[in-house]
Formats: structure tokens, sequence, C-alpha cells
């Protein structure tokens, strides 16, 4: 009886062998074939997956079929594109792509820009800065790359004072002056929106504004269009390295810079998102 029962596991590890071997145990990335037509991004879902829906048409137009998959988090989209299962993604500025890979090891690059969402200061429990007590807690995203973003926003807005030169590399470290030692609390990205009652006021990504419905009238503070932060955080469209010059993608990219996608940004988000 031992022996069947291990003469059977036999087989099985020998079956699950030959099924690696053939491939379907984990696939080895390779680069798009020349002849692909159908591409796959993953995108958040607004602004972005919003964006390539209206870029679809275009795109077909260009002889290409669009599949969109949609993610609400800022991890998966990355991976599943150096993995290979999808061939682009869009969610992300370019300061995010270089830390993820450093972090990661992944093997991502820019096709290039495709726009700018402007980061701001949103209303909590305060509905001015002017009524700003000593104390007041204000949350900021927690991921690097947005954190220097909002820490830079609330310079701006003069509310702390950063050491000189630290720029988009800023961290609560290099707070230099704080008048009124306001609690900056770190958050994810995501939960900031929903939590924002609970502070006097909150630093919020443009596509989680979107997101949860906030408007203009929500912000009190923008970042300047002519700021380090405007110059370096637009979103880009992202590939693994070695798809970047596929005729596919290059054709997408065409169609997410065209006339038509800046006036659909500009006619639909109201300067929540700025075509670059």
């Amino acid at each position: 009886m031992r022996f069947i029962i291990l003469k059977k596991i036999s087989l099985v590890v020998l079956g699950l062998f030959s099924i690696c071997a053939l491939g379907s145990c984990g696939k080895k990335w390779q680069p798009l074939n020349e002849d692909v037509t159908t591409i796959k991004v993953a995108a958040s879902p607004t602004p972005h997956t919003e964006i390539l829906k209206a870029a679809k048409p275009l795109f077909e137009a260009k002889g290409y079929q669009l599949v969109i998959k949609e993610y609400t988090d800022y991890i998966q989209p990355n991976l599943a594109t150096e993995d290979g299962d999808v061939d682009a993604n869009f969610f992300q500025h370019t300061p995010y792509l270089t830390s993820f890979n450093e972090e990661r090891k992944t093997h991502l690059i820019s096709v290039g820009k495709i726009h700018y969402e402007p980061f701001a200061i949103y209303k909590g429990r305060k509905e001015s800065l002017n009524e700003l007590s000593e104390k007041d807690r204000i949350l900021i995203p927690n991921d690097t790359t947005n954190e220097a973003r909002a820490l830079l926003l609330l310079e701006e807005a003069g509310l702390i004072t950063l050491k000189e030169g630290v720029g988009i590399y800023a961290t609560k470290k290099d707070i230099i002056s704080n008048p009124k030692q306001l609690d900056i609390v770190e958050l994810e990205a995501a939960q900031i929106p929903q939590n924002r009652k609970d502070a006097a006021f909150a630093v919020i990504n443009g596509n989680y504004a979107l997101q949860s419905n906030l408007s203009n009238e929500d912000a009190i503070c923008y970042e300047s269009s002519h700021g380090i932060a405007a110059q370096t955080y637009a979103n880009v469209l992202v590939v693994r390295q070695g798809n970047q010059d596929h005729k596919a993608i290059v054709a997408l990219y065409e169609v997410l810079t065209s006339e038509e996608i800046k006036d659909y940004i500009t006619n639909s988000y109201h300067g929540a998102v700025i075509a670059i």
C-alpha cells in the first residue's frame, strides 16, 4: 500500500514537472510580438480609465484593439506590466515609477507624458487656512513621492518651511519650520478622502479627489502650474523596457496625446486634470 501511494505521489510530481516544463507554471517575459494588434492596459479608474475609454475609438481607427484592466492600487498595475499580464499601464508619474523600479528591481520605463493632476489642499473640518489653530491635523499621502509633493504644497501655502534644496525628496524630517506645530499625519493616499473630516485639512491626489467626487469648491489651494510639482509629476504611459517602440504602443501614445484627447481632458475635468 505504501509503495502504491508513493508511486502515485511520484506520478503527480512528474506530471506537475512536465506541465511546468511546458510553461504553464510561470512564464518567462517576452517582448510584444511584432504582429500584435491588441494591447492590454492597466489603469486606475479616474481619470485614467476614462481617458483610455475616450481614446479607444481613435486607437481602433488606427487598426488596433484596446483592452482596459482597472486597478484601485498603485502596486499591482506595475507588477502586471513587469510580468507581461498587461502590455502597459497608465496611472503614475515618473518619480513614483523610478522609486518602484528601485524598490522592486523591475524594468519599467515611461513612453511619454500624458497629463498632470494638480495636488490640492481640501477642506476637512475647516473651511479656510485662516482658521488653522495650533496643532491642527493635516492629512498627507504616506508613499514616498506623494508625501514630498504634499509637503511642497504645504510649503507653497506658507504653512511650513522645508530644508533648502530637498525638492521632490522631501520628508517630514526636512521640515525646519512649523509655526503652528501642525500635526501632519501620513495616511495611504486612497484612504485620505474618506478620512478628511477627521482633520482640519487634507492634501489629496487629483485622481482620488475625482473618484471621491470632490469639486473645485472643496479645494482651497492648488499646486502652481509653474512649480516644481507641475514639471515633475506628469502622469505617463508605462511599459516594460523592450516594448516602448512597438508600433501599437507608439500608436496608443499618439492617440493619448492627440488634440482630440486633450480637448476631452479639458472639457471633462475643468482644471482637475491638465493635458500636457
